[in-house]
């Protein structure tokens, strides 16, 4: 659950971004919130990250990821730190990633700045072990994702390197599309008036021929 509106939709945002960015490609697997188990037959030991993406597993609906059964751990997972989170997000979680689901990359951000310095971190598993990963103009880039994180005030936003654009977020996107329509209606408006107006001046033409 998360503790605050700020946490929530940062959660969302983040999870529907991503799971826009490879809509296209069904053997990635993007979700957030959603009990994981990974230990055959033991329902206690589970976690539920805040977001999490799965390449190469089937793109669908699922009621909870079991481990054992899609055949992998997750590739990324990303965590929304807050005061009730935080010490399990840099400990327990920390561990359990990095030593038992071997999750390539794992990144926190703290959006109000109260509990990480710096803010956003990120980690990279290498020979068993968690390095940071060093940022590249105040992003940090993700090789699971192709995509640079970047903080932005209390945002988290994921970066393309190749558009040199952040992505945006779904209600980027509506607003996107909602003014891309209107500005679509007001050519058609103009089109139409200037074809009723070539009318009128035709038929004053032929009115002036016709005496």
């Amino acid at each position: 659950m998360a503790e605050t509106d700020l946490h929530y939709f940062l959660m969302r945002d983040s999870r529907d971004t991503l799971d826009a960015r490879f809509a296209d490609d069904p053997n990635v697997y993007v979700s957030g919130n959603l009990l994981m188990y990974y230990i055959p037959e033991n329902k206690r030991r589970h976690v539920s990250p805040d977001v999490f993406v799965v390449k190469g597993v089937k793109k669908k609906l699922r009621e909870n990821y079991l481990v054992w059964e899609e055949g992998k751990s997750p590739d990324a997972i990303i965590e929304i730190t807050s005061s009730s989170t935080r010490k399990e997000d840099q400990t327990t979680k920390f561990k359990l990633y990095r030593d038992v689901l071997k999750v390539r990359e794992y990144f926190l951000f703290d959006p109000r700045g109260d509990y990480l310095k710096p803010t956003l971190q990120g980690f990279r598993l290498s020979k068993g072990d968690y390095l940071p990963i060093n940022p590249v103009a105040n992003r940090l880039p993700s090789n699971v994702l192709s995509l640079h994180l970047e903080r932005s005030g209390t945002d988290l936003r994921f970066f393309d390197p190749e558009t040199g654009e952040w992505l945006p977020t779904l209600q980027e996107q509506a607003q996107r599309e909602r003014a891309a329509r209107l500005r679509a209606e007001a050519a058609v408006e103009r089109l139409e008036k200037g074809f009723q107006e070539l009318r009128a001046e035709l038929e004053a033409l032929k009115r002036k021929l016709a005496n």
